[in-house]
């Protein structure tokens, strides 16, 4: 696949990004930057212009001041599938947390996300229960937190239930699917097809 000065001759693309904060994940925006504004002009196009069906689109959506994995696709078939709550498509993030817990505090957190929170309104979002999320602690304010769901802003409001709050958020990975390390801030590059099939093979396990 060529991405400046060629057409693109594959019917389906998948790309990972790795989004930096300031961007949002829509095709427009009237006060942000869009992430297909990291994209070349060619693959721009394919945000609007193309067939219904084979559109270029993000793969879920990470918030404006949110970083890190992003998949990218005009396979819907795909983004559909990993998107879907049932599938519990396990996605990691690393947060930085705004007040900093003692050894006790970091049992409790862990052993209540495991059991699975009751999440606090949030905008357009109701009181409503989460699925448990797996905690890892890095330090006293900083963790890795796994959750399978996609509910509007949950992580941070898993935290807030917790009685912290997230002051950074960075997505590592999706499933076994890792953000690359070396692409910096705003880069991306393609898939590799077995790193395509590896997040299929949920589906063909169950």
């Amino acid at each position: 696949m060529e991405f400046s000065g060629k057409e693109i001759q594959e019917n389906k693309i998948y790309l990972m990004m790795n989004k930096p904060c300031g961007y949002v994940c829509s095709a427009a925006s009237d006060s942000h930057k869009t992430v297909y504004q990291l994209l070349p002009q060619n693959l721009q196009k394919l945000v609007k212009n193309a067939k219904r069906g084979a559109r270029l689109h993000t793969v879920g959506r990470l918030d404006c001041d949110t970083s890190g994995l992003l998949l990218i696709t005009t396979d819907g078939y795909f983004s559909n599938y990993l998107t879907r709550s049932e599938n519990q498509i396990s996605k990691t993030y690393k947060v930085l947390l705004e007040k900093s817990v003692n050894e006790e505090e970091k049992r409790l957190y862990r052993e209540n996300a495991l059991l699975g929170l009751t999440l606090p309104e949030d905008k357009k979002a109701p009181r409503e229960k989460a699925a448990p999320a797996l905690i890892e602690w890095i330090s006293d304010n900083q963790a890795k937190i796994a959750i399978t769901e996609g509910k509007f802003h949950e992580v941070k409001r898993i935290f807030s239930a917790l009685g912290n709050q997230v002051i950074e958020l960075e997505r590592l990975s999706i499933q076994n699917l890792a953000l690359d390390t070396n692409l910096k801030a705003g880069d991306f590059r393609e898939l590799e097809a077995f790193e395509i099939e590896s997040l299929l093979n949920k589906k063909r396990e169950n």
